[in-house]
């Protein structure tokens, strides 16, 4: 019934834009890459030249934010425009069967960014990650049942990047809704298939979106040329604690330059066909770093899976030519969230009935906003049930913890509240300094995940379900 009444308002909606207007929309999420994981944010260990380019050609963004901390829940914010939290998907989708969070998925009640440009006239596409649920637990969670014309990819946490064994020990390479064997390096991949996207959709009557979400730089930890890691029956997981700093940054460049490589690649088809001046794109992570690569700042505390600055702080960069001014850096605080109504903005699309928690940036990518007083909030559950919050408010952050808490619950409560204008790390508490704005943004936290859960897609499973 959904599928029937999101066609049929395609005949009935007529964008104000022209088909020659919309341009074509690129999104490029890169998977556990740290602030200062590109040598244009930072890069201490190697340079990244086409990221570099790009930015210099476009726009950096050093104050961007995932939504979440790790990746099912960004990807779920990024898809929606609406906090992971309305989607019901907070934490990982795990793929171990028994695991409370792994028969979670996007739901067909929510609405993604995809089926609103298609209904604007856009073919549509994703390349590499889904990571919002497993086919198996429904068909429903398939990415072309929410918007996407075309998909080749992987529905899991990750693959084998030799293999393509996914992290539940099966295969998972799809083109569509056929599993697909296909030799190839999976970062590799994904740059081919992005490419051939582009040439095919380049001359269209139609304009495109696609999202190209990369595998690296996720473990399995693999570059081009090593061996299988991954088969049905075993991991042969690497373990950075156990090699030599030069070998773990040789393995870190190795799976990093690749996506690097990808990015000239775009650009240079995108000029070949002319298209270039047309399209818009944005590059940025999907949370901060995992232990395995020292991507992230030395300046930002928490990494992956953690609510301070490291965990959701991450590099952004936007790229028009004729349309964002070159060597632009924005200092405006932003969401993964905020990409929905930026790119249903740019191509003219209708937005969905129901409120978007993200924010239309596009004042700040032609240099013509004013900053954007906003609030944001996260909130992180991992693996094994633990819960922890955050909420910034200008240069406010208040963190919440809950240690040694029973799994899935909000037990032990423990405040931390920083001022980020003078101090970024993280490093003193002030809560104590400012009780009152500390209760007052812990209430404010609170009451902002409580309104959450009143609408909340219901999902089977979940910690709390399993505790009580």
């Amino acid at each position: 019934m959904k599928m029937f009444l999101r066609l049929s308002c395609i005949v009935l909606f007529a964008s104000a834009l022209t088909a020659a207007e919309r341009p074509n929309l690129i999104v490029i999420m890169v998977d556990d890459m740290g602030y200062e994981g590109f040598s244009c944010f930072g890069n201490p260990y190697f340079k990244t030249p086409e990221l570099d380019q790009l930015a210099a050609e476009g726009m950096r963004f050093t104050d961007f934010h995932s939504s979440g901390t790790v990746c099912s829940p960004t990807r779920a914010g990024l898809l929606t425009g609406r906090y992971q939290q309305r989607a019901g998907i907070e934490a990982v989708i795990h793929p171990v069967a028994d695991h409370p969070e792994h028969r979670k998925g996007l739901q067909l009640s929510e609405t993604t960014f995809a089926e609103q440009l298609k209904l604007a006239g856009y073919t549509t596409g994703l390349i590499g990650k889904w990571h919002q649920g497993y086919p198996v637990n429904s068909p429903d969670y398939h990415p072309q049942n929410h918007g996407f014309d075309e998909f080749i990819g992987y529905h899991s946490g990750n693959i084998d990047f030799v293999s393509h064994v996914g992290d539940h020990n099966v295969h998972d390479w799809w083109h569509g809704k056929n599993e697909t064997p296909e030799e190839g390096y999976s970062s590799h991949l994904i740059n081919r298939h992005t490419l051939d996207f582009v040439k095919r959709h380049a001359k269209s009557e139609k304009p495109f979106c696609l999202y190209v979400a990369h595998e690296a730089i996720h473990n399995p930890v693999q570059v081009p040329g090593d061996p299988v890691r991954r088969t049905p029956e075993k991991w042969d997981r690497w373990n950075w604690r156990e090699v030599s700093k030069e070998e773990r940054i040789a393995k870190y460049r190795g799976m990093t330059l690749p996506i690097d490589e990808g990015i000239g690649q775009l650009k240079r088809v995108l000029s070949e066909t002319g298209i270039e001046k047309n399209t818009f794109v944005l590059v940025f992570s999907d949370n901060g770093p995992s232990a395995d690569f020292p991507s992230g700042s030395p300046n930002l505390r928490g990494g992956k899976g953690s609510v301070y600055e490291g965990g959701h702080k991450v590099p952004a960069i936007a790229w028009w030519p004729g349309r964002i001014q070159p060597g632009g850096v924005s200092d405006q605080l932003l969401t993964s969230l905020d990409v929905m109504p930026t790119l249903l903005n740019l191509a003219g699309a209708r937005f969905p009935d129901r409120p978007l928690d993200g924010v239309d940036f596009t004042p700040v990518l032609f240099g013509t906003a004013s900053p954007i007083p906003r609030t944001l909030y996260w909130a992180s559950l991992s693996n094994a049930g633990n819960r922890s919050e955050a909420m910034r408010d200008g240069h406010w952050k208040l963190n919440v913890l809950h240690p040694r808490a029973k799994p899935g619950t909000f037990e032990n409560e423990k405040v931390e509240l920083y001022n980020l204008a003078r101090d970024p790390s993280e490093k003193t508490d002030l809560a104590k300094e400012y009780p009152a704005r500390a209760k007052t943004m812990l209430s404010n936290l609170k009451a902002w995940f409580a309104e959450t859960q009143k609408t909340a897609t219901k999902q089977a499973g979940g910690w709390l379900e399993k505790t009580e």
